[in-house]
């Protein structure tokens, strides 16, 4: 990707313990650098599912720890803020970090550029951080949080004025960005793998009846709970795709009309997308890769009027919105919704997506790595 053939690239990011947005955007950045050994806080081989397994990956100490410690992040908060301190960076010039907590923080030397693609600015220590210790109040040790909260927010200001460059994944995160850090940043929206539209030959879930699409990381701050509660008063189909630390309460609460499936790959992914009638997007996030994954196949979007998804949905065009992620203003989107449903176009909504394809992010990140390199020259 560089023409420089000695220049020597590394890549950083938070955890490999889970395969989500964060981590396709990794992917597509390994793909550009495909020397370049990736840095990383924790490695779950099995949970990558043969994702990265041909790189040279390098682990932090955590990684030493007994496997129950390594599957219950939350009690290892403590090491995080030093974790990346400890890499070896020293032989790089360009080092590129993927974060959306810790890897932003690591020490380079003098000479080497580091930038920084935001996904998130931390969330739990900023505007997610009061329903965070509301999500952890029956932790033990629950009465250590708050002040650990305000050292790894002072830790989290001092470790953004690392990187030398930061890249933000959206206009929303470039806001939040400017606001927590005080940095300046330039947006280049992630990589989405835009798969040719489908046709729908594969056999109905429901007796004919088409059905409603979640594919999320289920975590509490997702609000794929409102969702299924939403659903089940409505009566409407709804199928969940997804991994998380909520996927059994999900399981629990969810009534027949609703299925909750695990994890699935990205070729049954895109069948699943092929075929709903809408995909749903409760969480604040922002960006949402999973969103423009299910317009590429002509799919509307019923999202929460906050976030990236204000970059992504036109209302009435390429879906819908809903103000708030409770389960009554979610039932009454989606009522909105099939009201609509009609005067959608399923072309519009593919063009849509193709606004945020892979090749856009490979040449809009690509340019903007030349142009610092050649900057420094």
């Amino acid at each position: 990707m560089i023409n420089n053939q000695n220049l020597k690239v590394a890549l950083v990011h938070d955890f490999l313990v889970d395969f989500g947005g964060a981590e396709r955007v990794l992917e597509v950045l390994s793909e550009m650098y495909p020397e370049a050994p990736i840095y990383t806080l924790l490695y779950d081989k099995h949970k990558m599912r043969g994702r990265f397994k041909n790189r040279e990956i390098h682990t932090s100490f955590l990684q030493k720890f007994p496997k129950f410690l390594r599957r219950r992040k939350k009690w290892l908060l403590p090491f995080f803020m030093v974790a990346p301190e400890t890499f070896d960076l020293r032989d790089f010039d360009l080092v590129i970090s993927s974060s959306g907590a810790w890897s932003k923080g690591i020490v380079t030397r003098l000479n080497t550029q580091h930038i920084a693609y935001i996904h998130s600015p931390m969330r739990f220590v900023w505007d997610y951080s009061e329903q965070y210790l509301k999500d952890n109040r029956k932790e033990k040790m629950g009465f250590c949080i708050r002040p650990l909260l305000n050292y790894v927010r002072v830790w989290d200001k001092l470790a953004a004025d690392r990187p030398d460059h930061m890249i933000s994944n959206s206009k929303y995160t470039q806001k939040r960005v400017a606001k927590y850090y005080g940095r300046e940043s330039i947006v280049v929206y992630p990589p989405v793998d835009i798969v040719p539209r489908r046709d729908e030959s594969m056999p109905r879930l429901y007796d004919g009846e088409r059905y409603f699409l979640i594919v999320s990381r289920l975590s509490p701050y997702k609000k794929v709970d409102a969702v299924v509660e939403a659903f089940n008063k409505l009566g409407l189909p709804l199928i969940v795709v997804g991994e998380g630390s909520q996927k059994k309460y999900l399981q629990k609460i969810a009534n027949d009309n609703v299925q909750i499936l695990g994890w699935k790959s990205d070729e049954e992914i895109v069948k699943y997308y092929a075929q709903a009638r809408a995909f749903v997007f409760a969480g604040v996030d922002d960006f949402g890769i999973a969103p423009v994954e299910a317009m590429a196949q002509g799919v509307p979007v019923l999202a929460v009027r906050k976030g990236g998804a204000l970059e992504i949905v036109e209302e009435g065009k390429t879906g819908e919105f809903f103000d708030v992620a409770v389960p009554e203003v979610i039932a009454d989107g989606v009522r909105r919704f099939v009201e609509n449903e009609k005067n959608y176009n399923k072309q519009d909504i593919v063009d849509k997506a193709g606004e945020f394809s892979k090749e856009r992010f490979i040449k809009e990140m690509g340019e903007y790595v030349e142009n610092i390199l050649k900057s420094k020259d």
